[in-house]
């Protein structure tokens, strides 16, 4: 299920490195993150639900990936992403 509009828009806002900023690591991270955690919740009730359960872990690895280069590239933004979405590392 894709993110509602209203909750899509708050996050790009707030992760957004200028004015028209949609597609920086920290803003593809965030929805990812938003998107992982309603699956999650999604699957506390649907446990037979394998299909979705596989583009789940592809979503966590393309974070992954993302995350790996944010380190990589900029230290101080990896950190301040991590930070702000309580991400364990």
């Amino acid at each position: 299920m894709p993110l509602h509009t209203e909750k899509k828009t708050e996050l790009i806002g707030k992760f957004r490195t200028h004015e028209s900023d949609t597609g920086s690591p920290e803003v593809q991270i965030a929805l990812l993150t938003e998107r992982i955690s309603y699956l999650t919740e999604h699957f506390k009730t649907h446990t037979k639900d394998h299909h979705s359960r596989r583009g789940l872990l592809k979503m966590v690895s393309k974070r992954r990936r993302l995350l790996n280069y944010l380190k990589k590239s900029s230290l101080e933004r990896y950190r301040k992403t991590v930070s702000a979405l309580n991400l364990r590392k």
